[in-house]
């Protein structure tokens, strides 16, 4: 009975041992597919990370032109305010300085009107006209009155 008590033992070892070494292969063999399986996985995580990197730089090639662009336009709008407002500059000077003219002759001709009675309201036109010894203040002899008046930017600059 001993000993076959002993056989029976040596022999579930026997099977025991072949389990264990079945269970390392298979671990091993898992641990393996895991391994496998986890390298895969990090070359396609590391594809995905190239290829988000590669459309970032992609982006960040656009966005620096479109950039560039703006300042671009920014700069040209910036210098036609700049012209723009040079001009109306000069313009507000002649029109100061076209009011100032037109005033004083506003002023000759009131002063005029009123020493010379030329165009007052108690005489004639056609006596003022007829009289030689005031051809000096005819109105038809006063061409150089409506002569157009000019300024230029550069008359404007000596003041």
């Amino acid at each position: 009975m001993a000993s076959s008590s002993g056989t029976s033992s040596g022999s579930s070892l026997l099977q025991n041992s072949g389990s264990e070494e079945d269970l390392q292969v298979l671990m091993d063999q898992r641990k393996r597919k895991r391994m496998i399986s986890n390298r895969e996985s990090a070359r396609r995580s590391r594809m995905r990370k190239q290829k988000h990197l590669d459309e970032l730089m992609v982006q960040v090639t656009q966005l620096s032109k479109e950039n560039q662009r703006i300042l671009t336009s920014i700069s040209i709008t910036t210098q036609q305010y700049l012209n723009v407002e040079a001009e109306n500059s000069i313009l507000r000077a002649q029109v100061g300085e076209l009011s100032h003219r037109l005033q004083s002759l506003n002023d000759i001709i009131n002063f005029l009107n009123a020493s010379n009675g030329i165009f007052g309201a108690g005489e004639s036109s056609t006596s003022t006209f007829m009289e030689p010894a005031d051809s000096f203040f005819n109105p038809l002899n006063m061409g150089y009155m409506n002569q157009p008046i000019m300024a230029s930017s550069d008359m404007l600059l000596q003041y």
